[in-house]
């Protein structure tokens, strides 16, 4: 007997429709999983088999193939678990697979049987909607996966209670959509006095949707003023919100289990690598630009970036999309950000500083200057430069000799 079970993959955002075969036939003992896995989905063997025992149940020592087809898509994450799971208990008959055929299924499973958050599930869930089933899922991410509309979203906390709510002992409720909150709690620009043409900056590059370059020493507040943008612009509408908080739900970076309304700001290290800003690595995960969908990309320190990773952001910042090319897959991010960048005037920072002066004009700030190349000079439409305010010790040396004390 081959029993089936619905399960997704993803490539970027994109959801990819995954069928789960599970076959038991007589032969030596053996529990095989075929159809290009990676080491996670193979591990899952052994995180199947516990979570079966800790119901109470033990795999029949017969010869266990588990598919996962198309076999020719690279299948990756801990998601597959409850899906061969529930394939496995189809086919042992402890599981009604008729009723299973309404659902797609994704969840880590623990040791003992709990049900442990994944990621990508909100774009599952839309996809679920989109091809008329339901989603089982962890309980954790019930709040997210209740944002698709018009399906039946199970969230149960473990292995036990969903075979229990199709037994019909148990009755799962449906869960609420949910909202994070938490990262809409951005400081405000008003806490800042003073700084009126640095302010005036943040305002226009805001009501435009301008990049913007702050040049000035240390202590001018560019780091200051650039985490206060996100809080001047207008909140994400409903499509926006489900379009960046599927991104980060695909990058395992959804917090609290709900979509995310607030504009996402993101400030990755200079020492940060190609893969890390634009997307790729070994899953060709989303970089921060893509991460900074819809919201703000600051890069401080600028001419502290590899070059590299700047010739990078070019095709981004252009196109609005990040993609990702590899031998076998090729994955596109949306990637529409705000960039605001802010460095020193010269390597030293004290370019025309009277207190502290650079002792190499014009060499200094003419070589660090040249670390940022053209082409991405022109992606930059405001520029804005201004000097260090007074320390309150100069402020009071100052008042003194204004005073004539």
């Amino acid at each position: 007997m081959v029993s089936h079970v619905n399960a997704v993959a993803f490539q970027g955002i994109e959801v990819l429709d995954v069928d789960v075969q599970v076959h038991i036939a007589s032969g030596l003992p053996a529990f095989t999983v075929v159809g290009l896995p990676d080491k996670a989905v193979a591990e899952s063997r052994e995180r199947v088999r516990s979570a079966l025992t800790a119901m109470g149940l033990a795999l029949p020592p017969k010869r266990i193939t588990v598919n996962l087809a198309p076999a020719d898509l690279q299948k990756e994450g801990s998601h597959f678990d409850l899906p061969i799971a529930l394939g496995l208990l189809a086919a042992m008959g402890a599981a009604p697979g008729d009723a299973l055929a309404g659902y797609a299924a994704m969840g880590e499973l623990a040791l003992d049987g709990a049900l442990a958050p994944v990621a990508g599930v909100l774009p599952a869930a839309i996809h679920a909607s989109a091809r008329g089933l339901g989603l089982i899922c962890p309980a954790a991410q019930g709040g997210e996966a209740a944002w698709a509309a018009g399906i039946d979203i199970l969230a149960p906390s473990s292995l036990v209670a969903l075979i229990n709510h199709f037994r019909g002992t148990q009755v799962l409720t449906p869960p609420e959509p949910k909202i994070a909150d938490d990262l809409g709690q951005h400081p405000d620009l008003a806490d800042i006095k003073g700084q009126e043409t640095a302010k005036r900056a943040l305002e226009v590059a805001a009501a435009g949707g301008h990049n913007l370059l702050m040049i000035g020493p240390p202590g001018a507040g560019k780091s200051m003023l650039a985490r206060r943008l996100p809080g001047i612009l207008p909140p994400l509408v409903a499509e926006e919100a489900l379009e960046v908080s599927m991104i980060h739900s695909v990058a395992g970076a959804l917090p609290q289990g709900g979509v995310i309304r607030a504009r996402p700001f993101r400030d990755p290290h200079h020492s940060a690598s190609v893969a890390a800003l634009v997307g790729g690595g070994l899953r060709a995960r989303p970089g921060e630009v893509s991460l900074a969908h819809l919201g703000v990309l600051f890069l401080d320190e600028l001419p502290e970036f590899q070059r590299p990773v700047l010739e990078a952001l070019r095709q981004p910042l252009e196109s609005g999309r990040a993609v990702v090319a590899r031998a076998n897959a090729h994955v596109s991010y949306p990637a529409r950000v705000q960039l605001v960048a802010a460095m020193n005037p010269c390597r030293c920072g004290y370019l025309d500083d009277p207190a502290q002066a650079c002792t190499r004009v014009p060499k200094c700030a003419q070589e660090y200057q040249a670390r940022i190349f053209g082409p991405l000079f022109d992606r930059i439409d405001l520029h804005v430069e201004w000097p260090a305010p007074l320390n309150p010790i100069q402020m009071n040396w100052q008042g003194s000799l204004a005073s004539g004390s």
